[in-house]
């Protein structure tokens, strides 16, 4: 089979779209399957919510903060020894979390996964688009954007499976499989990386990020504790936005920055990454809230809470591809609006969720509309800021957008607490669920509002030259 896919352009992108969705599958599978895993985690190693919190966030934080400079690395050395780095970084510190002995190891191991993490979606993306090229790369990317969107969706349900079967720690330990393979595969790419002959790696930006970063993290998680108050909580708060300023300044001034401040003048990618922000927000809530709540308060199993969003898996297979074909021909503003706005829908319909928490009276109905807009956003979403810059921008873009879209779930997740309170119960989940549906409703006004269809209305169609750096 191996020999047949080597065969020919078509073959070779076969491959290479094959390769690039399964190393993206686990980092995204990761930032989701452990949801399901928190309560066993807790019951094993201790802590409350904050320490679910943390175990979410320490990948979010290193992953969020390196994932620029990872695009630009994909640019400087070449997507495909990135992707390769990435793949064995991340199947080391997999074996890591399932071994940790202490939850505090498990938060440490959890930092290095993001750290690896970040290497393997913006190479995967920029590698997409540097074969398929501009014309090509909708449909592929389309397609992606499907799997990987399950693979965020799966991941309760295979977690799920897994704690009940044998034990929390496997979500972590099966990662190397899907890795093993995607090396393998790795060995049939023909494809020959373009270089930057005079690589230059923005070191110092990559630590104002993450301090900027881990600073209201830390200060948004640990104020049910302290107080906001407390001079343990302020500082760091404080601090970390100072680090964040003084990082985009910093970004601005020097020569071979790792935030590229120049795409941001093109409208429709400083648009869809605003549009990210409201929108990955209250996506990135959603799988953390609902499988937390259903198995803490409504007394769910694990594998019935990974289960509970099965439905938005099948959706986002059948729907995701063909609304980023449809992208391609009528563009994406329309799918870009409608479809925070019906997942936004979706989510107040669960305010219908009461004790006794009833599946298919209260939960299925507000996650069908979810999973439907899910499909309609995210490839188009994608599409939308990736075919609007020059594709030797596509690791960096591709690394902005997924940064700018790990932050804000980072973020939504570190401040769920001020929303739902430090326990979670009914009244907490129902001001959670608000808090989501507001901001898709943000993000479909954005998209509404701010992008344009011109620049990749037209799946044969080239970027206008006004949309070009």
């Amino acid at each position: 089979m191996i020999r047949y896919m080597n065969k020919g352009a078509s073959d070779q992108r076969r491959l290479v779209l094959v390769v690039c969705i399964l190393a993206s599958f686990v980092a995204f599978l990761d930032g989701s399957v452990v949801n399901v895993g928190l309560p066993a985690i807790v019951r094993e190693l201790g802590g409350g919510l904050v320490t679910q919190q943390w175990v979410v966030d320490a990948y979010l934080i290193t992953l969020s903060s390196l994932i620029l400079i990872a695009g630009s690395l994909s640019d400087l050395f070449g997507r495909k020894r990135i992707l390769q780095l990435g793949l064995l970084g991340f199947g080391v510190a997999s074996i890591l979390c399932a071994v940790a002995p202490t939850s505090g190891l498990l938060i440490v191991f959890r930092a290095l996964q993001g750290v690896a993490g970040a290497l393997l979606v913006p190479s995967s993306l920029a590698l997409i688009i540097a074969v398929f090229g501009n014309e090509g790369s909708g449909g592929a990317i389309g397609t992606w954007t499907a799997w990987t969107g399950i693979a965020y969706i799966i991941g309760p349900l295979l977690g799920g499976f897994l704690i009940d079967a044998a034990s929390w720690r496997l979500i972590f330990a099966i990662n190397v499989l899907p890795i093993a393979v995607t090396l393998w595969l790795m060995r049939c790419l023909y494809h020959q990386d373009s270089k930057q002959k005079e690589p230059h790696v923005d070191i110092l930006g990559a630590v104002l990020s993450a301090i900027g970063l881990g600073g209201p993290v830390f200060a948004l998680i640990e104020q049910s504790h302290h107080g906001w108050s407390s001079p343990i909580i302020y500082a760091p708060l404080i601090g970390g936005l100072a680090m964040l300023a003084y990082f985009i300044r910093y970004e601005q001034r020097i020569e071979y920055p790792m935030l590229t401040m120049e795409l941001f003048k093109v409208r429709n990618f400083s648009v869809g990454n605003a549009a990210t922000i409201a929108i990955y927000g209250g996506l990135s809530v959603a799988s953390f809230l609902i499988t937390v709540f259903i198995q803490q308060v409504g007394g769910y199993s694990a594998i019935e809470a990974g289960m509970a969003l099965l439905p938005v898996t099948i959706i986002m297979f059948v729907l995701s591809p063909r609304f980023g074909a449809l992208c391609g021909k009528y563009g994406p503003r329309l799918f870009m609006s409608a479809g925070p706005a019906v997942a936004g829908i979706g989510f107040f319909l669960l305010l219908r969720v009461n004790i006794p928490v009833l599946y298919w009276s209260q939960l299925l109905p507000g996650i069908l509309l979810f999973g439907l807009g899910l499909s309609m956003t995210v490839a188009p979403l994608t599409t939308a800021i990736l075919g609007s810059i020059e594709s030797r921008h596509a690791g960096i873009g591709s690394a902005i957008n997924n940064a700018v879209a790990r932050v804000a779930g980072l973020l939504a997740i570190a401040a769920l607490g001020i929303v739902t309170g430090p326990r979670l119960g009914i009244a907490g989940f129902h001001h959670g669920v608000v808090a989501m549906a507001v901001l898709l409703l943000v993000g479909a006004g954005i998209s509404a509002v701010g992008i344009q269809n011109s620049p990749i209305a037209g799946s044969a169609q080239k970027p206008r030259a006004s949309a070009k750096l």
